[in-house]
């Protein structure tokens, strides 16, 4: 599966709190698109929540088994509508006794880009397949990166 985003290399600088090295060329527009390749997805299953990632990124886990917990960068898929993109205001949690919040304020999965970001204890590492505590993400959503 291939995520399009808009302006996904600003958004990421902004969440991660990345910077450019000093003299870099800052050409990047808001209306420029980059392609994701997700490397995996979230499976719940049995009570269990795991991160199985595609076989071929399984070499990018050696040392993950000597981590506590994990930052989980994924997609929320099932908001990806021109509608909810456009909504930039929620009731945090979706509860109306909440005031109005900006999205960029909150954890809401409805927003311009649909990234989300979990720090999740992780329980094992086995091959290709790390099993965590939890995650806010549903069965499937598509795994973008994962970062200590």
């Amino acid at each position: 599966m291939k995520l399009t985003a808009v302006a996904l290399l600003s958004t990421a600088v902004l969440l991660l709190g990345c910077t450019q090295p000093s003299g870099s060329d800052n050409t990047a527009t808001p209306t420029a698109q980059f392609t994701l390749h997700p490397i995996g997805k979230v499976v719940k299953e049995q009570g269990r929540t795991l991160i199985v990632l595609d076989p071929k990124y399984q070499p990018g886990l050696l040392g993950v088994d000597k981590l506590t917990h994990i930052t989980v960068l994924y997609w929320f898929d099932r908001n990806d509508t021109p509608e909810k993109r456009a909504i930039l205001h929620v009731h945090p949690r979706g509860n109306k006794n909440n005031p109005l919040r900006g999205v960029f304020a909150t954890h809401s999965p409805v927003r311009p880009n649909l990234i989300a970001v979990s720090r999740c204890k992780i329980i094992s590492v086995k091959d290709n397949i790390i099993e965590i505590e939890q995650i806010d993400a549903f069965h499937n959503s598509p795994v973008l990166d994962l970062k200590s």
